[in-house]
């Protein structure tokens, strides 16, 4: 009998409350929202109250800055992840259902839109305030790992985004008819790469920790270095986890079971490696440019 490990009892919600005969819930996904951005902006803070980090020993902004920054930031999370996911994922059926774009609340976010979102943002910041704009993209390189971990951790949490199936020791056995429709025999359960927990462990955990040794270690005195190294590290660890993550439903057919949104000569990329490439390339240049200029 193959060995897996079946899911956990854990409910999406961490609470939920009863109000004028109105259901209130907080979500872990919400949490993990809430608690990244807070611990992303007390990174940040700590970066720009030690000057000798920074190029000529001085931080590119204020404390007072860095909040003014994260207000900008969020509205480029919120309002360009669920454009993205609109435009990337299911722009056809949205196309159809206009009044739906905003209701974030019934799922639906991306993170490579999220993430052009946050960078309009941090260039509109930048020319409001006259800020460096390398350095502050460097802060904000800093501060996101935390968030695409808790974020992860809330997908598992969520029973969502599963891997394919798999039957390595520790494949999960995910809830719902959705997860269990992987081909099998009737009556045997369908287990999956945890592929949440690989993008928690790799674009969370490790890239944190590396680009805060970066940081410790002067690669804040060459501005942009820091964030074309979250740019390349993200994209490559992305690319790789999208060869065991079970591809998104609306690219799935009978005659694409990979979900490929690209297939040219018998080679194909799901739209997480189409959209992940252009990561890797941005950040190899970034890191290059910032380097020559440092020399």
């Amino acid at each position: 009998m193959q060995a897996v490990i079946p899911f956990p009892n854990l409910s999406p919600e961490l609470f939920s409350i009863s109000l004028f005969g109105t259901e209130f819930a907080l979500r872990w996904y919400a949490l993990a929202y809430i608690a990244g951005i807070l611990i992303g902006w007390r990174i940040a803070i700590w970066a720009v109250r030690r000057p000798s980090l920074w190029q000529a020993n001085t931080a590119p902004m204020t404390s007072t800055q860095v909040e003014d920054l994260l207000t900008s930031i969020i509205l480029g999370i919120i309002l360009g992840g669920r454009l993205g996911y609109v435009l990337f994922y299911q722009p056809g059926y949205y196309l159809s259902h206009p009044l739906e774009i905003p209701m974030v609340w019934t799922g639906g976010m991306s993170f490579h839109g999220g993430l052009i979102g946050v960078m309009l943002a941090i260039i509109y910041f930048c020319w409001r305030t006259r800020v460096p704009l390398a350095s502050t993209a460097d802060l904000a390189a800093l501060a996101a790992p935390t968030g695409l971990l808790l974020g992860r951790l809330a997908n598992f949490i969520n029973a969502e985004l599963w891997g394919r199936p798999s039957d390595l020791p520790w494949a999960v056995i995910f809830p719902g008819v959705s997860a269990q429709n992987c081909g099998q025999p009737v009556g045997e359960l369908c287990a999956r790469h945890p592929s949440q927990l690989y993008e928690a462990g790799l674009e969370g955990l490790l890239l944190g920790l590396f680009v805060l040794v970066l940081a410790r270690r002067g690669a804040l005195k060459k501005p942009g270095l820091i964030a074309g190294t979250f740019f390349a590290g993200y994209g490559i660890a992305r690319f790789l986890v999208e060869f065991v993550r079970q591809p998104d439903a609306q690219f799935v057919t009978d005659g694409n079971p990979l979900g490929l949104a690209l297939h040219v000569g018998g080679y194909g990329l799901t739209m997480g490696q189409l959209l992940s490439l252009p990561m890797i390339l941005a950040g190899a240049i970034v890191i290059i440019l910032a380097r020559r200029r440092a020399q």
